[in-house]
């Protein structure tokens, strides 16, 4: 097959980018692309919709959208379903000649894509369906190393061990109340003064105002680093660094990020999640060697690295180079 462009589609939220932009990345090194991202931003009332009645072509598109023309890709990768409707218009608009890769359950015309990388926790099936653990990320060894060398010597006084702790909030599922973040702090602070280690703590965009104020006066000492949204993202300096992390159970996309580095992930749990598809993912991340429940202590184990991006992608290259059920002509 020869080498092409591949659209990495999404409404432009961070998480859905990270997805798209991680697995077009991987299919491009598979087929010798090269990546395009581009945004869809969707007008109200289809921002509120579901995405099986977005409006026909990509008039439901807004300020702030990427110009969607010709020359066509030959391959989109969708992420999140305000890029399932374009996705498909795309498609149309080319003929067919240009295949739709989708990364996430689409809930909806999930037979208009050649390719569909579910979530196992999703419980979603079908021919056109690659069956992944976890969620498909930008993380790379090649990042990891860059990361390396732009943070060199920032952490080096701090103790080893060194745990990252990757914090996340509440979600539909789970509640990260400020009960459970001092009860978070100070299992960290009780870690820190049984084990040794040093800590590198990051709060995310679902940490509330009033859970980052928490997390920072209690861990505000020595022998910790603590980011609070200021200045350049250390996050990718905190998976290179790492001997081990701690994350709490609200994110998927932290949590396989972090098992992609080879090394311990404990899972901070929170309040809810009975009977939900994280439920589901903890179980299945903990029956194949991932990850574990943080019980107070750092444990001697050696977990089983997780890299499903490069695996679905390289999975996709056999389906679209007609090996498969798709070919992209």
């Amino acid at each position: 097959m020869k080498a092409g462009t591949i659209w990495a589609l999404t409404d432009g939220k961070a998480g859905m980018v990270n997805q798209a932009r991680g697995l077009a990345s991987a299919i491009a090194r598979e087929f010798c692309g090269n990546v395009i991202e581009k945004v869809i931003v969707p007008l109200a009332p289809w921002s509120l919709l579901p995405a099986g009645i977005w409006p026909s072509g990509i008039t439901g598109a807004g300020h702030g959208s990427d110009d969607i023309t010709a020359p066509w890709p030959e391959i989109v990768v969708s992420c999140g379903r305000h890029a399932i409707g374009p996705a498909i218009w795309i498609k149309r608009k080319n003929a067919g000649r240009t295949a739709i890769v989708h990364a996430q359950y689409p809930r909806t015309a999930a037979h208009q894509f050649d390719v569909i990388v579910a979530q196992s926790h999703d419980e979603f099936g079908g021919a056109n369906v690659i069956t992944v653990l976890g969620s498909m990320h930008n993380i790379t060894d090649a990042s990891l190393v860059a990361a390396r060398q732009k943070w060199v010597g920032q952490f080096e006084a701090l103790p080893r061990p060194l745990v990252a702790v990757l914090i996340g909030g509440t979600n539909k599922t789970y509640h990260m109340t400020a009960d459970i973040t001092r009860q978070i702090a100070n299992d960290l602070l009780r870690l820190k003064a049984t084990s040794g280690c040093g800590l590198l703590v990051t709060a995310s965009r679902r940490t509330s105002e009033e859970n980052l104020m928490i997390l920072r006066d209690m861990l505000s000492q020595p022998g910790i680093y603590f980011w609070d949204g200021g200045g350049e993202n250390p996050y990718k300096a905190f998976l290179e660094a790492a001997d081990a992390f701690l994350v709490s159970a609200d994110s998927i996309n932290m949590i396989s990020e972090a098992c992609f580095t080879g090394k311990p992930v404990y899972i901070l749990p929170l309040e809810g999640g009975a009977g939900s598809k994280f439920e589901r993912f903890h179980r299945e991340m903990s029956e194949a060697g991932h990850t574990r429940t943080f019980a107070g202590d750092l444990e001697d184990w050696s977990p089983v690295r997780l890299d499903q991006t490069t695996f679905a992608a390289r999975e996709i290259f056999i389906r679209l180079s007609g090996d498969g059920s798709t070919q992209v002509k």
